[in-house]
């Protein structure tokens, strides 16, 4: 049973070989390349966004649990934890297929077991969904799935990297109940499916950040507002434009005094306008944190960096 809608500790993987992933960029229309970038230079900067971002979390009292990347297999977008990975109140672990072969090679079995030899956690059962990879189905994760962990609700985008069979599958092993939905965004003039539901929606205890407007159809934009109302969450509505900036991909994390916060990077912060900032400031502070190379290269942001980490003590 999941109990807990935020925890306050956190997984997060260093960069050894930071770079644009081409083969990701097929269907992340929010990567971009840097001209004029060195290779060292883009692995350089990266880190010390990463490095910044990790400072300021840990100076509010979250526990940032940081694994370094290793330089072989070269896994680009090791930085993206959240898509492979997620841990659960019960000690479950949730491995899942992903769409780029090279963003395959990141679940490392060494990191189940760090977790557990070093930092005494509990992991009860290991629920391996990557063999639908030979099917050509992918779940990348809470990148795929926004969880609202207490009401066992999860809230999916359907897209090429988001499959149906997969998710069915996990709602049956974790007891969750699917508000399925198409959201889309506008490339060279056309509405494309959003690759990943984290970049247009967050659930955090008692508020959630839509984009509601990437919802077409106007039926299923309506079902999940009502169903975020029903949960009695207060819908805070973010822009398309915002969403670009990286707005809709954001978490909720505690403190291990309790004190929540709503993270987020600094292009996301700075989208925003006063009154939203008041309106999630009811809740909550935010942290926010330049991640400038991260979401150009990456097509990624803060949220996406975060593998939370529920599991119970050993």
């Amino acid at each position: 049973m999941e109990n807990k809608q935020s925890t306050n500790t956190l997984m997060m993987i260093r960069p050894v070989q930071f770079r644009f992933n081409e083969q990701t960029a097929v269907n992340n229309y929010y990567q971009k390349a840097i001209e004029g970038l060195s290779a060292s230079e883009t692995q350089l900067k990266a880190a010390e966004e990463f490095d910044h971002f990790v400072d300021k979390l840990r100076s509010k009292k979250i526990n940032v649990i940081v694994v370094e990347d290793t330089p072989d297999p070269s896994t680009p977008d090791s930085i993206f934890p959240n898509n492979w990975v997620s841990f659960h109140e019960d000690g479950k672990v949730g491995l899942y297929p992903m769409y780029a072969p090279n963003r395959r090679l990141e679940r490392r079995p060494d990191i189940l077991e760090k977790l557990q030899s070093k930092e005494g956690l509990k992991i009860s059962e290991i629920i391996d969904f990557s063999h639908y990879e030979a099917e050509d189905r992918f779940l990348e994760g809470t990148g795929s799935m926004i969880l609202d962990r207490p009401n066992k609700l999860v809230y999916i985008a359907i897209s090429l990297r988001t499959d149906e069979k997969v998710l069915d599958e996990f709602c049956d092993k974790f007891g969750y109940k699917a508000i399925k939905f198409t959201a889309n965004q506008t490339v060279d003039g056309k509405r494309l499916p959003i690759y990943h539901t984290n970049v247009m929606m967050c659930i955090a205890n008692d508020f959630a950040i839509l984009c509601a407007n990437s919802i077409d159809d106007k039926k299923g934009r309506k079902t999940v507002i009502e169903s975020l109302h029903n949960s009695g969450k207060e819908v805070i509505e973010i822009s398309e434009e915002q969403k670009h900036h990286f707005a809709g991909n954001m978490l909720q994390v505690n403190g291990t005094d309790g004190k929540p916060y709503l993270v987020m990077s600094a292009a996301a912060h700075q989208s925003l306008s006063e009154e939203q900032v008041k309106r999630i400031e009811k809740y909550c502070e935010i942290i926010s944190s330049s991640l400038d190379t991260i979401e150009a290269l990456g097509g990624g942001s803060a949220r996406c960096m975060m593998a939370e980490v529920f599991l119970p003590k050993a």
